[in-house]
């Protein structure tokens, strides 16, 4: 296989994977070969491997490529990027700029449009390396290289969730993040935008990353009541400007289509694939965005659902191919047990889509031993999140249950399951994490304002990640 090479010492190649496309570039461009990792109708993931030749250590490294026109770079990981035109940039993310004799690491990126790149150059130099002689032979390799650095790669500098764990995916049963370890987000879930859109603003948010140290905010958009129907244009506003703080802080961000009445989420189908065309291209260039498509069906059999999710994924998929979609499950998402059923009719018939987990909904006061029952069962072949949950009954209300929400959150602990606390308001619920008329007040952080669920989810929060 021909690799990009430059003859001063920093050699670029393209690996090759067994379902790999390898793609040769027009005669009239620099000659080389690109290696197409995955790819659909309107894009493709590629991946650059960058390597030191040379018996010195180099401390930093540049690759320009530059795209035809229709095709742009929306997303890239383990590298940062920047574009002048139809040139892109890629250098170290901080963690891989040094390489010692020898070494090598790697950078990937989504493509939106089918173009290959026209040109290459590494440090300024041409990345063609027809005239070195130790230009590896064309044979692909035989053991395909990860898209991601291997787990003993150090981690990306900054403390934040985002900066540490980059690019989220699945794999298997586990949510892991850019370097394959399999990880367990923590966050909160705010309430509906039409009531409380006062207790979101650059204090209250900043008291959840600093404060709180949380992973995650979810954004509940209500589709109904008095929701995104009535404004689609001012909730969709909404819904991106809280993507936009949670980014600035290094916060994962889960967009909740909030669907509860009507419980069939197919009601919704047109709207759905309005609005997720319209956020996902928005934020296709992120990292960070997780995207929940259906939040509670209820009076729907499995089969609607899942029939509703295989419409709507390829919506995001088209904008955003990389991104953990979730999906929401019978039952008011109890996997089907508030419903009389079980885990067992996903598993049966899932949903036909990759990157993608089964949300999962309990309220500690009311759903308890046979509940997570079955989440332990279900947990062993179905990637879930639990993105929303309670310390009070399914109502919202009634007394703080901490002793079965303990139990709920060891389970989840040590399942590795990421989890959304509802909610980070001062509703007058004793679900709601804020005393009353916290919200447009100046002060969000410390235990002064906080009711007795948002205490104790706040000292859960704040334990140390295991990243």
């Amino acid at each position: 296989m021909r690799r990009w090479r430059l003859a001063a010492g920093v050699a670029v190649a393209v690996a090759a994977a067994s379902v790999a496309t390898v793609i040769a570039l027009p005669a009239s461009a620099e000659t080389a070969a690109f290696t197409v990792t995955g790819s659909w109708s309107t894009g493709y993931q590629g991946q650059v491997e960058v390597r030191n030749t040379t018996s010195s250590t180099i401390s930093t490294w540049r690759v320009q490529l530059t795209l035809p026109a229709g095709t742009t770079v929306v997303n890239s990981w383990n590298a940062t990027q920047s574009a002048s035109g139809s040139t892109y940039t890629f250098t170290p993310a901080g963690w891989n700029g040094t390489l010692a004799a020898g070494a090598s690491t790697s950078f990937g990126f989504i493509a939106n449009g089918t173009g290959r790149p026209t040109s290459c150059s590494v440090n300024g130099a041409s990345c063609d390396g027809s005239s070195n002689p130790t230009t590896p032979p064309t044979t692909p390799p035989t053991t395909p290289p990860a898209t991601t650095p291997p787990a003993t790669t150090p981690p990306p500098t900054g403390s934040t969730p985002v900066a540490q764990n980059g690019q989220l995916r699945v794999c298997g049963v586990k949510l892991c993040n850019q370097n394959g370890k399999a990880i367990q987000l923590r966050g909160m879930s705010t309430h509906g935008l039409q009531w409380f859109a006062d207790c979101y603003n650059d204090a209250s948010i900043d008291a959840l990353a600093d404060d709180w140290k949380a992973d995650l905010l979810r954004v509940s958009m209500y589709v109904q009541e008095g929701g995104y129907e009535t404004n689609p244009a001012g909730f969709t506003a909404q819904v991106n400007n809280l993507v936009e703080e949670a980014t600035q802080r290094g916060l994962y961000s889960i967009i909740d289509f909030h669907t509860l009445t009507p419980g069939d989420p197919n009601y919704n189908l047109a709207r759905a694939k309005t609005f997720f065309a319209e956020v996902s291209a928005r934020h296709a260039s992120k990292n960070n965005v997780i995207y929940e498509i259906a939040n509670e069906p209820n009076g729907v059999s499995w089969a609607g659902i899942k029939s509703y999710a295989e419409q709507v994924i390829p919506v995001i998929r088209a904008n955003d191919p990389d991104a953990v979609i979730i999906v929401g499950t019978r039952g008011w998402s109890s996997l089907g047990v508030s419903d009389g059923s079980s885990s067992s009719e996903i598993t049966a018939n899932p949903v036909n889509a990759s990157n993608i987990m089964y949300a999962f909904h309990f309220y500690a006061a009311s759903h308890k031993d046979n509940y997570r029952a079955e989440v332990q069962r279900a947990a062993a072949s179905l990637p879930l999140f639990v993105t929303e949950f309670g310390t009070v009954t399914a109502t919202g209300g009634g007394q703080v249950d901490l002793a079965s929400t303990g139990t709920w959150l060891d389970l989840l602990d040590r399942l590795q399951i990421s989890y959304a606390n509802w909610t980070y308001s001062d509703a007058g619920e004793s679900s709601a994490a804020f005393k009353p008329n916290t919200c447009g007040g100046p002060t969000y952080a410390g235990t002064g304002v906080l009711t007795e669920s948002g205490t104790y989810l706040r000292t859960r929060i704040r334990t140390a990640d295991n990243f």
